[in-house]
């Protein structure tokens, strides 16, 4: 008799063939953890270079004159491009490999910050911002699949601590050098693209996590789609991770001139504050919450923003500097909580071919938040709408957002447990008896 394997020898080369695509190299080879933090250093890269620029807008607008509204444009054209990038070479490591789309996006960071640094105008900061989010949107999720092919469950939570490192710091570094250090406008764009250069020699070290597959061409036609295990996940994260970067979008476009309109200071300390306690405190959050299960991270991300997004309304309302920043620190738990919990519960689901699709959709969701908000308050500041009106409108959406995102994850855990449990098991029919007929 022939066995299973000799009667199906296309079945099991099929078989073959796709365990080769699953790993390029051995997850426990080549140390595995120094590799994650590798990965994990270039997200924070990224995000910091994005973040930079905010708390310099205050020097530029003064230079060259201009409004409110253009603020929100420059910054809204980083995350629109962004998103084109995640929409077109989003998936693309998955049929390439990771380092080439990683060393590219490298490359653009480097040639966007070198813009930074001889930018006299508004048109190159919008050239900047533009090049910046092609490069950044392009690369992002090819790290985050990186970090996931490394390790699914630290990857998954680096996915979730690394942007908000990355935003802090680059805010805040970026505010101190205009405080304190010579030429703020070129030494903080200057020092990152050398920590991007590092990093780039660093990339060609790395070992190879995803192995080239065929249709790489196919894969940049814009399209966003999900694997079926993550489609419910999904749909239970979406509106926490839309709303956790429209506050972070809200910081880092008005942020800077709320606080000014609150302190009454012209300090860049005090514009980059806002931002860097935020996305600070939201990647200390989700550390501390590491190994807390996905769904319970994600309740107390939605219970927390919607705490301290309404501490900060309170406090415009009352005119307190101290009431805002501690709401702000509130909202900054339910940031990383709500971000790392939207990540952990959608992206480990993903096969290893799937990653990088799967957090192109994550990421596209978190940019859109990022993005659409943060203009259309700028629109609303400068039609009339006001400062803090405008901050109340935007606050009180954030809120519902998260209290929408609480009944969904409410339902999930319900759906889920149900699941679990299952139908009760059938009795088993009693073991039939030996006959005892006499002849």
């Amino acid at each position: 008799m022939r066995t299973t394997a000799e009667r199906s020898p296309r079945r099991g080369h099929t078989r073959h063939k796709a365990a080769a695509r699953i790993a390029a190299v051995d997850p426990e080879r080549g140390r595995p953890l120094l590799r994650l933090l590798a990965l994990a250093s270039i997200t924070v890269s990224f995000l910091a270079a994005s973040s930079a620029p905010t708390p310099l807008y205050a020097t530029y607008q003064a230079a060259w004159g201009f409004s409110a509204l253009t603020t929100t444009v420059v910054f809204g054209v980083y995350a629109i491009t962004f998103l084109a990038a995640l929409l077109t070479v989003g998936r693309l490591s998955d049929h390439v490999g990771r380092r080439p789309v990683l060393l590219a996006g490298i490359a653009g960071n480097v040639l966007a910050l070198a813009v930074f640094v001889g930018a006299h105008s508004v048109a190159a900061l919008l050239a900047a911002r533009i090049v910046q989010g092609l490069a950044t949107g392009g690369a992002i999720s090819a790290v985050g699949a990186g970090m996931l092919d490394v390790d699914q469950t630290r990857g998954a939570v680096a996915n979730a601590t690394a942007p908000g490192l990355g935003t802090a710091s680059g805010a805040l570094l970026s505010a101190f050098a205009v405080q304190w250090l010579p030429a703020p406008a070129q030494l903080i764009y200057i020092v990152l693209a050398g920590v991007l250069i590092v990093q780039a020699f660093g990339v060609v070290l790395l070992p190879e996590t995803s192995p080239r597959a065929p249709a790489a061409w196919r894969s940049l036609i814009p399209q966003l789609t999900l694997p079926p295990q993550t489609r419910r996940p999904l749909l239970a994260a979406a509106p926490v991770l839309f709303a956790v970067w429209a506050l972070a979008g809200f910081y880092g476009s008005l942020g800077p001139a709320l606080i000014d309109h609150l302190v009454g200071s012209a300090s860049v300390i005090d514009a980059g504050l806002g931002l860097g306690i935020l996305a600070g405190v939201a990647a200390l959050t989700t550390y501390v919450l590491r190994a807390t299960p996905a769904p319970n991270v994600m309740l107390v991300g939605t219970t927390t923003l919607i705490a301290g997004v309404a501490a900060v309304l309170l406090s415009l309302w009352a005119a307190s500097p101290l009431g805002f920043f501690v709401g702000t620190a509130v909202a900054g738990v339910g940031f990383g909580a709500g971000f790392q919990g939207g990540i952990r519960l959608v992206a480990p689901l993903a096969r290893p071919d799937e990653r990088a699709g799967v957090l192109s959709v994550l990421f596209t969701i978190a940019y859109l938040g990022l993005g659409v908000p943060a203009v259309a308050a700028g629109f609303a500041v400068a039609k009339g709408g006001g400062l803090v009106a405008t901050s109340y409108e935007y606050g009180v959406a954030v809120i519902v957002l998260a209290a929408l995102a609480t009944v969904n994850v409410i339902r999930l855990r319900t759906h889920n447990h149900a699941r679990a449990e299952g139908p009760a098991p059938l009795a088993s029919a009693p073991a039939p008896q030996p006959c005892r007929c006499s002849t």
